[in-house]
């Protein structure tokens, strides 16, 4: 009897498992189809459950779209945190930590925000929901980054972040629209050699 107690799973543990099977759906249709062809009845369809299982989770569509994207950026940011605390200290680890912003900030991650600030330009109700997301995740990475800057003053650390999370999105867009790989390494490449040459001058 207690082996079959064991074996099922609680009211908790299946709503968490319905929410997470919820988000997933939502990004993998952002990334294969779009935010226009993304339906709830699609998400639904994806995860295995009801249309009621999303209203009970989510009150609009819009917060599903801004849930989904934080569920992303969480995974995305904890390994990123895990690579991070392994970089050298001082202008060594520039480079590196420029490559792994990159590789944070482009991906699937890029594709599904990508999606969703086109389509918020002309969506208030959308663009509330998904601005404090990307405002958190920004405000967690640049905490992080800071504490393993070492001695690199803190507005001098925060230009920098800034100026690499700009230039990655800027460039996972273009990767997005086709353009020429060998260009967006070289830009990259040149990134880090200016970076890391204005830490040095700190």
């Amino acid at each position: 009897m207690t082996g079959t107690t064991r074996g099922h799973r609680t009211q908790a543990e299946r709503r968490e498992h319905t929410r997470t099977a919820l988000l997933d759906a939502t990004i993998d249709c952002l990334v294969e189809l779009g935010y226009a062809k993304t339906s709830v009845q699609e998400i639904c369809a994806r995860a295995g459950v009801s249309k009621g299982a999303v209203q009970h989770h989510f009150s609009a569509k819009a917060e599903l779209m801004a849930a989904a994207v934080e569920h992303l950026t969480t995974k995305l940011r904890r390994q990123l945190t895990a690579s991070l605390d392994e970089l050298p200290g001082g202008a060594h680890g520039i480079g590196a930590a420029i490559d792994l912003l990159w590789e944070g900030y482009s991906g699937t991650l890029s594709t599904a925000v990508t999606e969703l600030w086109v389509a918020a330009r002309t969506d208030p109700e959308l663009r509330a929901a998904i601005r404090p997301v990307d405002r958190a995740l920004g405000r967690a990475t640049l905490e992080h980054i800071s504490t393993v800057a070492g001695d690199l003053p803190r507005e001098r650390a925060e230009t920098l972040f800034w100026l690499t999370v700009n230039l990655t999105r800027g460039l996972a867009l273009d990767a997005e629209l086709g353009g020429d790989p060998t260009r967006r390494k070289q830009l990259l490449e040149e990134w880090k050699r200016i970076a890391t040459a204005l830490y040095a001058e700190s």
